[in-house]
C-alpha cells in the first residue's frame, strides 16, 4: 500500500506448535479476529538456532507443519481476511534473536535465504498478500550486502508486499528499506516511566516519536507499518511494552488506553500504512503467561477498542 491507501487493520496468530494452526481453535480464532474489525492476520511459522553463533537453521517440534500454514491460509482467505507471513527464527528458551550474530555469517546467510525462500514459495502458493524477509535481526541486518540476495532470492519467488520488521530500536540502521515496499517497525517504544492508564498522556509520549517516523517515512518515501505493537494486560505495559512479565497484577486499563492512544495517535497519517498488533490468543493449554495477563486483548477492555476503532 502506498501513502493514503486504507491503512491495514491486522492482528498476529503465531504458532509455537506443528499442529496449531491445524487445530480445533484455528477457525474459531480466525473468525473472532474478524469480528475485531480486523482485516489483515499475521502467521509466524519459526525455525530455530541452537546458539547466537550458529550458522544451522532448522524446524522443531515448536514449526508449524507446512500443510497447517497452508490449510490457515485458505481459511482466512475464506473469511475474507488478507494474510501476511512473517517468518521468524528464534533460539531457544527466552533467547533474543537480536542477539543472532554467526561466527561464520556467509554460511548463516546461506542458510537464511534457504529457509526464508521456502516461505516465500509458500506465500506465493496460498495467495498471501503480503511477506516479510526477516524479524528483529539486530545482529544481521546491517549486513546490506547479504540482505540485497536475500530479498532478491525472494523477489525471485514472490511477487506480493514486502517488509522487514525491524525493532523500534533497530529500524534507522537498516540499509536496505529502498528495496522492500514498506518499512516494518516493531513498535514497542516505552512510552512512560511509572505506570498509567492515562490514554493522553499516552498519546503526548507519541508525539515525537510519530514526527521521527514521518520524517523517515518521507526520506525513504515509503509508508511505515507497525509490524507489530502490543501491550500485556499487567501494570506496567507502557514502561516497557516489549515485556512479557512486568508484575503479577493485572492491568486491563492500562493495555486499553494503550491501544486508544496508539491508534488516535497514527489512524489518518497518510505515511502510516497501519498496525498488527501482537498477539492474540495464545492456543490452548500453550501460554506461558496467563492470557489474563498475557498480550491478548480477547474478551479484555482492549478488544473494545478495537472494536470502536475498527468497526464503526
Amino acid at each position: 500500500p502506498g501513502p493514503g491507501a486504507p491503512a491495514i487493520r491486522g492482528i498476529t496468530l503465531p504458532s509455537w506448535d506443528r499442529a496449531d494452526y491445524a487445530g480445533p481453535a484455528a477457525g474459531r480464532y480466525l473468525r473472532d479476529i474478524r469480528a475485531t474489525g480486523a482485516r489483515w492476520v499475521v502467521f509466524t511459522p519459526t525455525w530455530y538456532q541452537q546458539r547466537p553463533g550458529d550458522s544451522a537453521l532448522r524446524r522443531t517440534g515448536e514449526t508449524p507443519d507446512d500443510a497447517a500454514l497452508r490449510r490457515i491460509v485458505r481459511r482466512a482467505h475464506a473469511l475474507g481476511l488478507k494474510v501476511m507471513i512473517k517468518p521468524h527464527v528464534d533460539l531457544p528458551g527466552d533467547g533474543d534473536r537480536a542477539t543472532i550474530r554467526p561466527r561464520d555469517r556467509a554460511a548463516w546467510f546461506t542458510a537464511y535465504q534457504r529457509f526464508i525462500t521456502h516461505y516465500a514459495r509458500l506465500a506465493a502458493r496460498t495467495g498471501a498478500e503480503q511477506f516479510a524477509v526477516g524479524t528483529e535481526l539486530a545482529g544481521v541486518s546491517a549486513d546490506r550486502d547479504a540482505w540485497r540476495g536475500v530479498i532478491e532470492a525472494v523477489r525471485d519467488r514472490y511477487d506480493g508486499t514486502l517488509t522487514y520488521a525491524a525493532n523500534y530500536d533497530e529500524y534507522e540502521r537498516i540499509r536496505f528499506w529502498h528495496r522492500l515496499d514498506l518499512i516494518g517497525i516493531d513498535a514497542y517504544w516505552p512510552l512512560s516511566a511509572r505506570p498509567t492508564a492515562d490514554t493522553a498522556r499516552l498519546r503526548r509520549a507519541w508525539e515525537p516519536i510519530a514526527r521521527r517516523l514521518a520524517a523517515f517515512a518521507d526520506r525513504h518515501e515509503r509508508p511505515i507499518l507497525f509490524t507489530e505493537a502490543g501491550y500485556v494486560s499487567q501494570r506496567g505495559a507502557t514502561t516497557a511494552p516489549y515485556s512479557w512479565e512486568l508484575s503479577a497484577r493485572t492491568g486491563d486499563a492500562e493495555q486499553a488506553a494503550a491501544y486508544r492512544a496508539l491508534l488516535d495517535t497514527f489512524t489518518g497519517r497518510r505515511w502510516w500504512a497501519g498496525v498488527c498488533w501482537w498477539m492474540w490468543d495464545d492456543w490452548p493449554d500453550s501460554g506461558e503467561t496467563p492470557p489474563r495477563r498475557a498480550y491478548t486483548p480477547h474478551g479484555k477492555p482492549a478488544e473494545r477498542v478495537l472494536r470502536e476503532r475498527w468497526t464503526r
